[in-house]
């Protein structure tokens, strides 16, 4: 690769060509302010906070988008650029709603950080606000457009990582805003309540619906049974919401703490991950077997669900029929623990704790209810809003002693564990698959072909007789490759897994902010960490899920199952309905 040498802050600096005067710098540990940049995804020069001077030149330039050029010689932070990015960020203060203080993310806020550096302690600029709108209506993310700085990097996730494209930049100067297509509330265009918005937001112009009052007044009822469940990403990503190292395995403090809060009892969500592989394999045998439709798709995931039912609703039978582990332990916790408790399932309230926004969206859908009691899971707290609980009620969080997860729906294997990672359902999946199939024991249970942040990854398992091929995608931009392939029919696996959002659960939408793809692979470790540290790593294993078949559902597939643990799904229009010259428009600029 040809490299070229260019100066910078008195520093010989030598880059790749192609390389940004930004990333020289990093290169160097030459620190530039930046707002707008998401490395890898979003450069478009918008914020002007990463402005800096070149030796010749007669304006300053956005360092983010300047190529570096063979002799440049750069200065980072001269007189004139530090008087000209307090300018930029006391103009963007000017028209931000300033109240850092309960700000859900204060102390967390990109904009309060470069104020800091900057040395801004007051804005010299003071006149009207831009108009604002407050959009409660989804059921996972609020918009609070005054504390919007135009950014545009939601922008960018929609369309680019996601392919979704719910929000747009819309008018010119003083009147731009970000916006759903056609100025739409975003419960009422094809968002899919992903969150990866809120993830990149560097401010709180984006955030999760907040759940915790109702947890806490439900915790307070001396007339509710009050259980929660926690996903597999959860443990490997809480612990930096209390300065722990992204990845850091804190399963059984998470466990202390919740207890602690006065939950009745402290579940799993990988035990119905576990009995969500039993369902989901014995389908995909099924249809294997007697000539279903392949390939099958997983369905844990509810963007993915959400996304297939918009823009892919012709390929709804091809996605199993399965609720996800979340949706499974609601219905089994409201029959089968509430019959072995004694309690009726109107008493027993169920809370999730999820790495992911969109389980919001999913735990309100109207066929999510295995009992005349309302919905199975009353309550969905994202990672970010269990830590502040949990910093409400005043704990040390790295002081606290590890608690062991409550009977009978807190066994779980490693193979659950996994689920939190892209390809990890894929790998459980074929753990147990393999010996239902052949009755042999799988020596080597680690399927590495499937892990990794690569966005679409395929492999080859031998089962039995057959060669089942298979395929992994992580964020939606890579699952519409692979649906495009299905609709073309040239997609010739047997399974696919689809998560939605970019490295699966461990990058959701409600996961501590930030999240970058070190933060990922630091997480992705952890998980494979805790499954190495299983006694049990096969889900068909597990001893809780065995009895659970014994004692209330006969077998995977059976009625009860079907009853209780499977589901449809519904088609979606991609667009609001409105004139159609004006759907049609905004169709094309998202093609």
């Amino acid at each position: 690769m040809e490299n070229l040498t260019l100066t910078i802050d008195g520093k010989q600096v030598t880059v790749p060509k192609g390389s940004t005067i930004l990333q020289a710098a990093k290169s160097a540990g030459i620190h530039i302010p930046t707002l707008c940049y998401l490395e890898n995804v979003h450069a478009i020069g918008a914020c002007r906070v990463c402005l800096v001077e070149i030796e010749g030149a007669r304006g300053l330039v956005a360092s983010c988008v300047y190529p570096a050029s063979e002799g440049l010689v750069v200065k980072t932070n001269t007189p004139r650029v530090r008087s000209a990015r307090r300018a930029v960020v006391e103009l963007m203060l000017s028209a931000h709603r300033q109240e850092c203080t309960i700000c859900g993310r204060s102390l967390n806020c990109e904009l309060q950080a470069v104020s800091r550096q900057l040395g801004i302690d007051k804005s010299r600029f003071e006149g009207a606000m831009p108009k604002a709108t407050l959009d409660l209506s989804s059921p996972s993310v609020v918009r609070d457009s005054s504390k919007c700085i135009l950014c545009r990097r939601c922008v960018t996730v929609c369309h680019q990582v996601q392919s979704v494209g719910a929000l747009f930049p819309v008018e010119r100067g003083f009147d731009t805003a970000v916006v759903p297509a056609l100025r739409k509330e975003l419960s009422e265009v094809a968002c899919v309540n992903c969150g990866q918005c809120i993830t990149v937001c560097p401010v709180n112009a984006l955030y999760e619906k907040d759940s915790t009052e109702a947890v806490w007044k439900a915790l307070a009822d001396p007339t509710k049974h009050v259980v929660v469940q926690t996903a597999p990403a959860v443990r490997v990503a809480i612990g930096e919401e209390f300065g722990m190292a992204p990845g850091t395995r804190v399963t059984g403090k998470m466990v202390t703490a919740l207890r602690q809060m006065g939950f009745d009892k402290v579940f799993d969500t990988d035990f119905s991950a576990d009995l969500t592989i039993m369902e989901e394999g014995h389908e995909l045998l099924h249809r294997l077997q007697n000539g279903g439709v392949l390939p099958m798709t997983t369905s844990c995931s509810p963007g993915w669900i959400k996304f297939i039912e918009h823009f892919y609703p012709q390929l709804l039978p091809h996605v199993s029929s399965c609720k996800s582990p979340q949706q499974m332990f609601g219905a089994l916790a409201k029959t089968y623990y509430a019959e072995k408790m004694g309690l009726k399932p109107e008493d027993v309230y169920v809370v999730s704790i999820m790495p992911c926004t969109a389980k919001k969206y999913e735990a309100g859908r109207e066929e999510m209810s295995a009992t005349n009691a309302g919905p199975d899971i009353d309550a969905v707290l994202t990672t970010r809003e269990a830590a502040k609980m949990i910093r409400e009620m005043g704990m040390d969080f790295t002081s606290l002693p590890d608690g062991q997860f409550d009977d009978p729906l807190g066994i779980s294997t490693g193979a659950a564990v996994i689920f939190g990672a892209t390809g990890g359902v894929m790998e459980a999946a074929l753990r147990t698959v393999y010996e239902v199939v052949t009755g042999q024991t799988l020596e080597n249970v680690n399927l590495t072909d499937v892990r990794g942040l690569e966005g679409v990854k395929e492999a080859t398992v031998k089962v039995g007789d057959l060669d089942v091929k298979v395929a992994v995608a992580s964020g939606l931009s890579n699952a519409r490759k692979l649906m495009d392939k299905v609709v073309a029919g040239e997609a010739d696996y047997h399974f696919i897994e689809i998560m939605c959002c970019p490295g699966g659960c461990l990058g959701g939408g409600g996961q501590p902010i930030p999240t970058t793809n070190e933060i990922r692979l630091a997480r992705m470790k952890g998980i494979y960490d805790e499954d190495e540290a299983m006694t049990i790593r096969k889900s068909h294993e597990n001893p809780a899920v065995i009895a659970l078949y014994e004692e209330f559902l006969t077998k995977p597939l059976s009625h009860k199952s079907h009853e209780l643990l499977h589901t449809h799904y519904t088609k979606r229009q991609k667009y609001p309905a409105a004139g159609s010259c004006e759907c049609e428009k905004v169709e094309e600029l998202v093609k």
